[in-house]
């Protein structure tokens, strides 16, 4: 157990560590893992020696977490099931330290992509409880680049008391700012966190809406394990809004399963943590070329709502309120053939871009059901049903491509514009792109 011994040596005060990275994480627990020794060092049977040699037995014993004792009792009010299995705990550091360290995008001149960006992990952890997983990230990561978001009032004075140096926010994970947060931080999060599974969805959807800024970077977080239709594909049954909105959004998996017998109290279901690395605010912009993702919720809700239909049923209510009430337009709109692919998506299609590839709307898209389109076909649809409607900021049942130059306003202008230069508004470094 030398090896375990010398890391705790090595950092003597958990709140004074030096900030490390993400793979450092991974070296933390796989230096816990003793090789017995070699040669003449054998265990004696007069000083009743028996050598521990099992790396994750060591774990247990070094990072078993003692759940609080008296009043501190888990809140159902809050969802609160804390984990309480060194190991576990161990193992979602080390995933957390992958997903987090892998989504920092370097240049070939050592500097991050991001200009401004301050270098290494900006870590938040949602709702820590009573600290399984705040412990081992506060002596890994130290407190200088870790915070926490808690709205249990207990859990921030147990957490303040036995880490001075960390800084714990008393608030509502639906009500953080996230794009401020990493504002004051100076770059993108990395979010890790034992998720309450009442408000799993809204939590993942407000990590979503932040990445389109480039505030939230990563998320390796706990929850229910029928939330693997995060990962689930076209044509079955667990296929739905949330597939098509991470599948979107990042690059997902699932990291392992989580048996009940690791939290208290034990939940009726079994659990995953799952990785969640967004692809960033460039990425997007060229899946989405265009399309707003306020416009691309509304077509998967409308859809996804009576999934037994057509997606030509599940529209029509949909597509009569963006023609204005006007049936026939409407008629018209959910018959109507497949766009052309907008010229970034058709370049990335060249470059062999997996998303790209399967992004091209059949022409038989109206008879197909909701769970038969890919995450980039549904972005085709919406472009198709809310697309031909940017140019018109006055009358939106007039066609804004087949009126002269002097019939547009200045408003319609700057719409025609986007259409055309969209993706180039947000390149602020080249400005001769």
């Amino acid at each position: 157990a030398s090896a375990a011994a010398s890391q705790v040596d090595s950092n003597p005060s958990a709140d004074s560590a030096t900030p490390i990275d993400g793979s450092e994480a991974m070296k933390y627990s796989a230096s816990a893992t003793p090789t017995l020794p070699s040669g003449s060092f054998r265990p004696k049977q007069s000083l009743g020696q028996n050598f521990l040699r099992d790396g994750n037995t060591v774990m247990k014993i070094v990072r078993s977490f003692g759940l609080p004792s008296g009043s501190f009792r888990p809140k159902q009010s809050l969802g609160q099931n804390f984990l309480r299995d060194g190991n576990t705990v161990m193992k979602i550091v080390r995933s957390f330290g992958r997903d987090a360290s892998e989504t920092i995008k370097i240049r070939s001149d050592g500097e991050t992509m991001i200009e401004g960006e301050v270098p290494g992990i900006r870590l938040v952890e949602l709702g820590p409880g009573p600290g399984a997983l705040t412990d081992p990230l506060v002596e890994t990561f130290g407190t200088d680049v870790l915070q926490c978001i808690e709205i249990d009032p207990r859990s921030v004075d147990m957490l303040t008391e036995r880490h001075p140096n960390l800084r714990v926010r008393y608030e509502d994970v639906l009500q953080t700012d996230y794009p401020a947060l990493a504002e004051e931080e100076g770059g993108p999060l990395s979010i890790i966190g034992n998720l309450p599974y009442y408000i799993t969805s809204q939590i993942l959807f407000a990590l979503a809406d932040a990445s389109h800024t480039g505030a939230v970077r990563s998320a390796t977080v706990t929850m229910q394990y029928e939330v693997e239709r995060i990962v689930s594909p076209t044509r079955c049954k667990a296929y739905g809004i949330l597939s098509v909105v991470f599948q979107l959004y990042a690059d997902c998996s699932i990291h392992f399963k989580i048996p009940p017998t690791v939290f208290y109290p034990q939940p009726k279901v079994n659990s995953a943590l799952v990785g969640l690395r967004f692809i960033g605010p460039a990425a997007l912009r060229q899946r989405f070329a265009g399309v707003r993702p306020a416009d691309l919720r509304r077509v998967l809700t409308s859809t996804f709502q009576q999934r037994r239909k057509t997606v030509r049923n599940s529209l029509k209510k949909l597509a009569i309120e963006v023609c204005k009430g006007n049936k026939e337009a409407a008629k018209d709109l959910i018959g109507a053939e497949p766009l052309p692919l907008p010229k970034q998506i058709l370049d990335a299609r060249e470059l062999g871009d997996c998303f790209a590839l399967s992004q091209e709307l059949p022409m038989d898209w109206a008879s197909k059901r909701p769970e038969e389109l890919t995450p980039g076909q549904f972005v085709e649809l919406t472009r198709l049903i809310f697309g031909p409607k940017e140019l018109n900021s006055g009358d939106e049942n007039q066609s804004g491509a087949s009126k002269r130059p002097e019939e547009l306003t200045p408003g319609q202008f700057v719409e025609l514009t986007r259409l055309i230069f969209g993706p180039k508004e947000f390149d602020d470094g080249d400005e001769n792109q």
